[in-house]
């Protein structure tokens, strides 16, 4: 239960964090260089946490698609 309210939480929070990475790298030029360093590469740091985070707590859905005992997903093709 508690993975999940995580989520939920941090669902949101990684959602505004990216807006804020697209938003101040468009709008780079008319920032100033203090407020841009802030919230770009300050906030481009606190999305690479959350981002981890997120996906350690979805750890065992990435396993399930994406490993290669998973029937879902095809074999690689060989030359042969």
């Amino acid at each position: 239960m508690k993975r999940l309210l995580t989520l939920k939480i941090l669902n949101p929070v990684l959602g505004v964090l990216a807006l804020n990475q697209i938003l101040t790298g468009l709008f780079q030029a008319s920032l100033p260089r203090k407020v841009f360093e802030i919230l770009h590469e300050g906030g481009g740091v606190v999305f690479a946490i959350a981002a981890l985070l997120h996906v350690t707590l979805n750890w065992s859905w990435f396993k399930s698609n994406f490993s290669r005992s998973n029937p879902a997903i095809p074999p690689p093709m060989t030359g042969k």
